[in-house]
């Protein structure tokens, strides 16, 4: 069984689907599915259907979703299969269950290799650092579960994910910035940072990326637009790191030229105290 959930919700069992398209049964699916082999309970499944307020019929309802989904797993898996469905989809006490391996959904080989990544990053492996979280978010299809309805439980999922991902992201540039790829990576930063217009930590890294493709003015340009979202919507001067950033580049530092050097923090921290 392969299912994604890093982008819409599929599911299928040697190509056979078992995605319902219902909106309910496909969240109970993609909340299994982020927590393979762990038994979910009754209560959190039903709140995230139904929220505070579930229906007198919540719980037969929901055995009634459960069959459903089931049954789809028994028609992909076929008369021969060496498992029975109810061992995949099973009944625990207060719960119900997944029994697949983590590897079988998208998220869990996002965040093994994003961990790996990260690690690669602390020891000063840019190279590996790079490669290996760029390969983390080609699993991404589009944002988390982008065609499910989601309910309090998923919320917090997805939104977890997506700070994730942004994350990886910023840890992947500071890999290639420091591999001197700035260049290579100038249309990548302007559209994150129009896409989060007040992320100091995206800012600073499109700041060094011009600077260091000599286009010290456009650099400052960031600086200054940034400062002026961060006053005028959040009554708010930028972090001290990005500040000090600013005032090097004003004073043309030639640490700023170094890609890779002891140091092994983040851009955003290139000036940290």
């Amino acid at each position: 069984m392969k299912i994604q959930v890093l982008g819409p919700l599929n599911a299928d069992i040697s190509g056979v689907q078992i995605a319902p398209s219902a909106g309910k049964p496909r969240q109970i699916l993609a909340l299994l599915a982020l927590y393979p082999s762990r038994v979910m309970p009754v209560p959190t499944l039903m709140e995230e259907l139904w929220g505070t307020h579930p229906p007198v019929s919540a719980l037969t309802t929901l055995q009634t979703y459960i069959l459903q989904l089931r049954r789809r797993l028994g028609v992909a898996m076929g008369p021969d299969s060496p498992r029975n469905v109810k061992e995949v989809l099973a009944t625990r006490h207060g719960g119900y269950v997944l029994q697949i391996p983590s590897d079988s959904v998208d998220a869990h080989d996002y965040e093994r290799l994003a961990t790996a990544g990260r690690a690669a990053f602390e020891a000063g492996d840019d190279a590996r650092a790079a490669a290996t979280l760029r390969q983390a978010l080609d699993l991404w299809q589009g944002p988390a579960l982008v065609d499910v309805p989601v309910g309090p439980v998923l919320t917090i999922e997805t939104l977890r994910l997506e700070e994730s991902r942004l994350v990886t992201v910023e840890r992947r540039i500071d890999a290639e910035l420091r591999l001197g790829r700035h260049s290579d990576l100038l249309v990548e930063l302007r559209d994150l940072i129009a896409r989060h217009p007040q992320h100091e930590g995206l800012h600073s890294q499109a700041m060094v990326a011009l600077y260091r493709a000599g286009r010290q003015a456009a650099a400052l340009d960031v600086y200054r637009q940034l400062r002026i979202r961060l006053v005028e919507e959040l009554g708010v001067e930028p972090s001290p790191q990005v500040q000090r950033l600013h005032q090097a580049m004003l004073g043309v530092d030639p640490a700023l030229n170094v890609t890779a050097g002891p140091r092994r923090g983040s851009t955003f921290d290139l000036y940290a105290s």
